[in-house]
């Protein structure tokens, strides 16, 4: 797994259903190296702390190969990395390889596999069409939430280097599919 793109974003007002809302969704690739914190990515915006950021969700990562899943079904986007609300774009991160507690080496920092990324209405907004967040739910292309064990800094071409296997925890593709059922009931 390489990194493809470093992305962050910047605090924005939206509307939805009539009301303002701050969100941090709209991300974009940066070619400076960013810098991982504790519970957050420096300079990049985190409007709703409850679901964001935090020790168990400081860096958000999602596959470029999802990318292609997703582009034939929306055209009309101007596509970059970031549209999904991701700091990490990677080459080929498979969410049902992955296990809870799976930690890497990528950069100067250390990052451990926590979370999937449960899809919201800011999916839509960013995508300008609400039809993204079911299409989500019905992947497994949730994308990697991560702990960072080692603050540090990394950047485009960074490769993920695995220090240490999980495999008796679940994958963060079955954790997904257990919140799926949960939220179906």
């Amino acid at each position: 797994m390489k990194i493809i793109a470093t992305n962050l974003g910047e605090p924005k007002e939206i509307i939805y259903k009539k009301k303002k809302v701050r969100t941090g969704i709209f991300k974009f690739p940066v070619q400076t190296p960013i810098f991982l914190e504790a519970e957050k990515v420096t300079n990049d915006a985190i409007c709703d702390t409850k679901w964001h950021g935090g020790i168990l969700q400081a860096v958000y990562a999602y596959s470029a190969k999802h990318y292609h899943f997703f582009k034939p079904k929306f055209p009309d986007l101007d596509w970059q990395f970031g549209m999904f609300g991701e700091n990490l774009t990677i080459d080929d991160l498979d969410e049902t390889t992955i296990h809870v507690g799976d930690t890497f080496k990528v950069g100067e920092a250390i990052l451990e596999a926590t979370l999937q990324r449960n899809p919201c209405y800011k999916l839509g907004v960013r995508f300008n069409d609400m039809k993204i967040v079911k299409q989500f739910w019905n992947t497994t292309f949730c994308g990697v939430y991560f702990k960072v064990i080692q603050t540090g800094f990394v950047k485009t071409g960074d490769e993920f280097h695995l220090l240490q296997s999980s495999k008796q925890n679940p994958t963060i593709a079955d954790l997904y599919q257990k919140e799926k059922l949960v939220k179906d009931l």
